[in-house]
């Protein structure tokens, strides 16, 4: 099999991909065209059927496993399939394994970490209330290890938000250290929950799709509220301590904008923002840069990063 991040332009290729989207667009020139992303276990790329009456086009839908051949070629700086035919794979033809974009580092070790920082964690009511998830609460911690952290944007594959939240709170236990000001343990709490939302604003793989709750709602407002709910179970949890937590979720996207019910009136909320940006941007980057390959000239304007970007030259 020809993994998505082994294609290179110029080759053809006769692979199965699982089809997570499926448009039917029109030209400049008012004829119709299929546009699709397909995705392996090492990403997703774009591609193209620029003659839907051809015979070899065969029916199929979104979240269908598809049998394509097509001509690997680049635009924008990314990879994009120029596909020729294609079919709906038989379930004997493939393993769905092998369709699930997983973190490349080891999700039960980067648990672990995370349990060691919650396990730092020394303020009574936090302690309780972060256990009560990501201690005593199995089901939840299968299910926030299996999660991605958005669709498309970044951590975008299987143990995603675990991946995301991890490093979201390594940097929040930096600043908590170069910055005497910083309530750590309430920092870290937020840092542990920011995202905790998402595991119901999307579903579960292979679909990874926004829920209803997630479409109406978001979240943050969902991660919000799943908070409130598990501190009003804690007998005698401070009131100010719960607000300021849940301002710390509600801020941390840092501008009204950018989705944040509010901006960052705390230092943490405002710590929260710069570690879950700039771990956000960097991990946007970097897929960026991996999906063009051996590309090494400007990959044109992205814009979730709102630049013309490229490869470092490394030294050459």
């Amino acid at each position: 099999m020809k993994y998505i991040d082994t294609l290179r332009e110029g080759m053809r290729i006769s692979e199965i991909y699982l089809c997570k989207s499926k448009q039917i667009s029109l030209t400049k020139a008012g004829k119709e065209y299929g546009s699709l992303v397909l995705q392996d276990k090492t990403g997703t790329v774009d591609a193209k059927i620029w003659d839907l009456a051809s015979p070899g086009v065969g029916n199929f839908e979104a979240m269908d496993y598809i049998c394509v051949d097509a001509d690997v070629t680049v635009f924008m700086g990314s990879n994009q399939l120029n596909v020729k035919r294609v079919r709906k794979a038989d379930a004997r033809e493939y393993v769905p394994a092998d369709y699930l974009p997983v973190s490349k580092k080891d999700i039960g070790q980067m648990y672990q970490e995370l349990l060691k920082l919650i396990a730092s964690i020394r303020n009574p009511w936090l302690k309780k209330l972060v256990d009560s998830y990501f201690v005593e609460d199995g089901a939840f911690a299968k299910a926030f290890q299996f999660h991605s952290a958005a669709k498309t944007v970044h951590h975008g594959f299987v143990g995603g938000l675990l991946e995301h939240t991890l490093s979201v709170a390594r940097m929040c236990d930096y600043f908590a250290s170069a910055y005497p000001l910083v309530n750590r343990d309430l920092l870290l709490t937020a840092a542990v929950f920011h995202d905790i939302g998402k595991t119901k604003e999307l579903s579960v793989f292979p679909e990874n799709d926004y829920t209803d709750d997630g479409q109406l709602l978001g979240h943050i407002i969902i991660g919000t509220e799943m908070v409130g709910e598990r501190i009003r179970t804690i007998p005698g949890f401070p009131d100010r301590l719960a607000a300021e937590l849940k301002h710390c979720i509600l801020a941390h996207h840092g501008e009204l904008e950018y989705g944040s019910p509010k901006k960052p009136a705390l230092l943490e909320a405002m710590a929260l923002n710069f570690a879950d940006n700039a771990d956000a941007k960097m991990e946007t980057m970097i897929e960026a840069l991996g999906n063009a390959g051996e590309n090494k000239g400007w990959l044109g304007f992205n814009r979730l990063l709102e630049s013309n970007i490229r490869k470092t030259s490394m030294g050459e």
